[in-house]
């Protein structure tokens, strides 16, 4: 990740363990985009296109799990927190709406 760690505040948004998991996925996301970076600087050829390109639509990949998995976990969160049925919809319309902007 970066220089200085990233601290987790508690709260409702998503438990504390789904911020882990997506910090970390994040983190392996940043470590791909590094390595394209270098890739790119280090091309000489033509064909080292085709492993930078490789290495792009992984991490492309890699950030459209984070962005299913925040979406899920915070289905999950939200709808479990929820006070009765009509609240639960209402977050699960607010998430879905979300996912249609920006899916």
């Amino acid at each position: 990740m970066s220089d200085m760690p990233v601290k987790i505040v508690h709260g409702t948004a998503l438990s504390d363990e789904q911020k882990k998991d997506l910090l970390h996925r994040l983190a392996r996301v940043e470590g791909q985009i590094r390595g394209v970076q270098k890739l790119i600087a280090n091309a000489a050829v033509p064909a080292d296109c085709e492993g930078v390109a490789q290495q792009l639509a992984a991490a492309r990949k890699a950030l459209d799990r984070a962005f299913v998995t925040l979406l899920t976990d915070a289905i999950v969160t939200h709808t479990a927190a929820a006070a009765n049925p009509e609240q639960a919809e209402k977050s699960a319309r607010n998430l879905a709406a979300l996912l249609d902007k920006f899916a």
